[in-house]
């Protein structure tokens, strides 16, 4: 293997367990912040995936590219959401008017 690709992939797994440990121990009351914060993340890797899509250095990075776009895309929609049913479970309701 590639040094380069194994250090990457190993910065990747460490990067994933932590990220998991993380999320794992917060506390249910924090639940907006955090995906407010994850929000931001997956938008970030929409601009990376945009990138990449945009630079054509092979068919399969075009792919996988796309394929990144789309998958961040739905992550970033599907936390907002999330987020926005949140919200309104926290929001006043007003009494019924007879």
């Amino acid at each position: 293997m590639h040094p380069d690709l194994l250090t990457n992939l190993y910065i990747f797994m460490l990067a994933t367990f932590l990220g998991f440990e993380l999320i794992r121990r917060v506390s249910p009351l924090l639940h907006t912040p955090l995906m407010s914060l994850t929000n931001a993340i997956s938008a970030i890797a929409v601009v990376g995936s945009i990138v990449i899509t945009g630079e054509e250095r092979s068919n399969l990075s075009v792919i996988l590219g796309t394929v990144a776009v789309a998958a961040s895309m739905a992550n970033v929609v599907g936390g907002y959401l999330i987020t926005y049913r949140m919200v309104l479970m926290f929001k006043k309701r007003e009494p019924n008017k007879p």
